[in-house]
């Protein structure tokens, strides 16, 4: 048989990601947690970025599988990838989709494009939201092609849509 709740508390708990209800009866105190998803614009460390490229490739899979997927020299502890697998899924980049067994198969939800967004956005940021600074460099370092540049040109004709 259930408690009868007698009173209730919301506090805020650990990041903003995350809030905490608190429920009390006469005897003991029930904990539950619940996530408010972020704006699918999250950042992500290079780290993050390698697992979700795993995501991106193989598409609904589980934690080992991500982990059989890293490159096998320098590759983390399983419980390295489980922790920031789990960490992904409360930036919102990531969420259960089912359980198998023990293991829980994970998908992406940010997409590599707006992965790339964000990232490209966030390089521009650092510029004062000028991108000549960073096509002077490409095309200094010789990264920026005649083929590139003109496929831009024709993105731009267009008004910005590929």
């Amino acid at each position: 048989m259930l408690p009868r709740l007698t009173a209730c508390r919301h506090s805020p708990h650990g990041s903003p990601l995350a809030s905490l209800l608190t429920y009390y009866d006469d005897h003991s105190r029930i904990n539950l947690r619940y996530s408010r998803v972020k704006p699918k614009a999250t950042k992500l460390t290079r780290f993050e970025l390698q697992l979700m490229e795993a995501f991106w490739s193989l598409g609904a899979v589980s934690v080992r599988e991500v982990l059989e997927h890293l490159p096998e020299e320098k590759r983390p502890a399983y419980t390295t990838v489980q922790t920031m697998v789990y960490r992904l899924e409360e930036k919102g980049a990531l969420r259960r989709v089912k359980k198998i067994g023990n293991a829980h198969i994970f998908e992406a939800v940010v997409t590599r494009q707006a992965a790339h967004r964000r990232l490209v956005d966030d390089l521009l940021e650092l510029f004062g939201g000028s991108a000549r600074p960073v096509m002077a460099h490409l095309v200094e370092s010789g990264k920026l092609t005649l083929e590139d540049v003109r496929a831009i040109e024709y993105v731009l004709a267009k008004g910005g849509q590929p």
